[in-house]
């Protein structure tokens, strides 16, 4: 039975909860395809799915035994790219690949190492202008940025990063046009949502802070 506070519509009506343990944490995030230097100066490309941003700094968490971690131990340039929902089975095609030769035990089974992986998810690289790891040509968004720290998380399992942006490259479909502003009815991040893809879904309003507002016909529609 749903039992709703005074004042609040029945549309979000509260329900009781129940205790999970669920096995992962991964409760709608945006993917991120991460692009860093190897050792031999090729170039590796790995998804992740646990990045925030915070003014210019963007915080990434990653496996602590992958190529990645290592990469950015002694390389710290990198590319955030995000890619638009359609890429996800260029993403897939990545999740099981390692650029770790021979591939760590903590892998998942199946995990299988592949030097080439631009080639391997069907993607193209392009050249940055202030890092030498390329970007991926077809994500519509990519930052530039330097890895400014590099830390163990408390468990040492996992690697947190805290990276610096240094350029910031847009498909022009999905900026506001005379504007250095990204349009939100236009870009659509590719959202992991446990283990699941997923794209956004319809507008549903803004925050008092934009500076790119919009008016909307109807924001919700009833039964939603």
């Amino acid at each position: 039975m749903n039992i709703a506070p005074a004042g609040l519509p029945s549309a979000v009506a509260v329900t009781p909860h129940m205790v999970i343990k669920p096995s992962i944490l991964y409760f709608g995030t945006p993917v991120i395809l991460l692009s860093t230097e190897n050792e031999d100066g090729s170039f590796n490309l790995a998804p992740i799915s646990s990045a925030w941003a915070l003014g210019q700094t963007v915080v990434l968490g990653l496996g602590g035994d992958g190529q990645t971690a290592r990469n950015l131990a002694s390389r710290p340039d990198l590319v955030i790219n995000l890619p638009a929902p359609a890429l996800w089975p260029a993403v897939e095609r990545l999740a099981s690949l390692t650029g770790r030769n021979p591939v760590p035990p903590t892998k998942a089974k199946g995990c299988r190492f592949e030097p080439d992986k631009f080639t391997a998810a069907g993607l193209h690289s392009e050249p940055s202008q202030t890092v030498r790891p390329p970007r991926v040509a077809e994500c519509p968004l990519q930052l530039e940025a330097r890895a400014e720290r590099v830390r163990p998380d408390f468990s040492e399992e996992f690697l947190i990063v805290e990276a610096t942006v240094r350029k910031v490259h847009a498909d022009p479909r999905i900026v506001v046009p005379g504007t250095d502003h990204i349009d939100p009815a236009a870009w659509s991040p590719l959202i992991y949502n446990f283990r699941h893809y997923f794209g956004l879904g319809p507008e549903r309003g803004h925050s008092y802070r934009t500076q790119t507002p919009r008016t909307l016909e109807r924001i919700e529609t009833p039964g939603d």
